[in-house]
Order: structure tokens, then C-alpha cells, then sequence
């Protein structure tokens, strides 16, 4: 064991050096934590061993992140289609998500920000995740997401309704607000507005879809599917993505 360890050790310097070298590295990571359940299941645990295994590999993959100086995270924890699971499984997940929000923040490490519709959250939830990421405000560093109840579609959604009503609010008939909304007022309405779009997308597990996750932000981000679940995510993976999306050409649709 000590042996293979030296020899990840290795690895992981010689894939950082190549990524240095390069010099690119992304200023907005979105990451898709899934896996958990497979986890649990292939490990012959319950299903809430592998959200509480997920959730602790969360504050190593920020330490990753914040060592080769990645500026925005988002981390994709629950999504509006996850709202639907088994009353029982999600009351549990829901506390495991509180629990870890809460650690983050208390670390005082870096300044969170909830992504996502929290009305359809349970209220206490909702006031507890409230008050962890508002702590969290004047800290500087790493700004991470945490998207709760987050679905693409229905941010996109609301962005128009919110942009909507604040043009007729200001006088606008319905007719000219539609006329005038333009892409960057979409984009100004959204949960991410005022942070640079991702430019690399991570999902765990080995599934290569993006189900809905920042749908409007990735139209130009770089995707990178892992084969490890979440809880199996290793600092080499991680810097294997990064090596990989240093070597792209990024074009931005031209």
C-alpha cells in the first residue's frame, strides 16, 4: 500500500505539473455528485451511508479546487426530480445536505451561495441552509454554489417570470417587455448572475448527460464524465479532468 500511495503521489505531481504548465485552468467548475446510492449499494450499505460518504468527499474536492486557485464552484446536491424520491430517503438526504452546508460554512473557509428554489424545500430546511450560506457572506476566496432543489429548466423559468414582472412593474405593457428581453437580461436574472459561466462540467458515476444542470450557463463549458461515484472521487480524477480540459480548444461556439 505504502508503494501504490508513492506511486499516486507521482502521478498526481507529474499531471499538476503538465497542468501548469499549460497554464489554463477554469475559473467556474459545476460539478453533478453522482453515485451515491450505487455507492452504497455496491458497498452493501444503505442508501444514507452513501449521501453521508457523498457529502464528506465535498469538503476535500473544495480543497482541490482551492489549491490550483479555481475562482467558482457549484456543487449540484439536490435536484428539483430528487424532491419526488421515497418521503423517508429524502427526509434523511435532507438532513445529511443541512449538516454538510453547515460544515462548510463553519469552516470559514469560503463563501456559499444557495442555488435553487428553496419554496419547494421544507421551511425549516430551507431557513437552516438560509442562515449557514448567509454567514458565509463576507468571506472572500472560493465562491461555491449549493444547489438545492436546483433544476435548469425551472430556473430559466423563473428568470423570465422575475425579468417579466420587473419591466411591468416599471409601466411596460407585456407586449414590449417581451419584445425587448434580450439573452443578457436572462442572464442577469438567473441564480448565477454576476459569475462567469462554467467553463468545465464534472459528473461522477459514468453517466454523460447533464440532466438538466445549469442549462443556460454551459452552453459553452467543457463537459468531463468520471467513471468513479462521487464517494470514490480521488485528487487524481480531479486532476485528470483538469489535464483534459487544458488540452481543449475551447472555440465558444465559432
Amino acid at each position: 500500500m505504502a508503494f501504490q500511495s508513492l506511486l499516486y503521489d507521482a502521478y498526481e505531481r507529474r499531471l499538476l505539473r503538465e497542468i501548469t504548465n499549460q497554464g489554463v485552468i477554469p475559473r467556474h467548475i459545476g460539478v453533478i455528485l453522482d453515485g451515491n446510492r450505487r455507492w452504497a449499494k455496491a458497498a452493501g450499505f444503505d442508501t444514507a451511508s452513501g449521501h453521508r460518504e457523498g457529502a464528506r468527499k465535498i469538503i476535500e474536492f473544495l480543497g482541490w479546487a482551492e489549491s490550483v486557485d479555481v475562482e467558482v464552484v457549484t456543487l449540484w446536491m439536490l435536484s428539483t426530480d430528487n424532491l419526488e424520491r421515497d418521503p423517508k430517503e429524502l427526509k434523511a438526504l435532507l438532513g445529511i445536505i443541512v449538516d454538510s452546508v453547515k460544515k462548510m460554512a463553519g469552516s470559514k473557509r469560503w463563501r456559499l451561495q444557495l442555488v435553487g428554489d428553496t419554496s419547494a424545500l421544507p421551511v425549516e430546511v430551507a431557513e437552516e441552509l438560509a442562515k449557514a450560506t448567509d454567514s458565509t457572506a463576507d468571506l472572500k476566496g472560493l465562491q461555491v454554489n449549493v444547489a438545492v432543489g436546483y433544476g435548469g429548466r425551472q430556473e430559466i423559468a423563473q428568470a423570465v417570470r422575475r425579468l417579466l414582472a420587473r419591466r411591468l412593474e416599471a409601466g411596460q405593457d407585456l407586449a414590449q417587455a417581451a419584445a425587448e428581453v434580450s439573452e443578457a437580461e436572462i442572464t442577469a436574472n438567473l441564480y448565477t448572475s454576476g459569475q462567469p459561466d462554467p467553463d468545465l462540467v464534472i459528473r461522477t458515476s459514468g453517466e454523460q448527460r447533464l440532466s438538466g444542470f445549469l442549462l443556460w450557463q454551459s452552453a459553452h463549458s467543457e463537459f468531463y464524465f468520471c467513471e468513479a461515484y462521487w464517494p470514490d472521487m480521488r485528487r487524481v480524477d480531479f486532476l485528470r479532468a483538469l489535464r483534459d480540459y487544458s488540452q481543449r480548444e475551447r472555440r465558444m461556439g465559432r
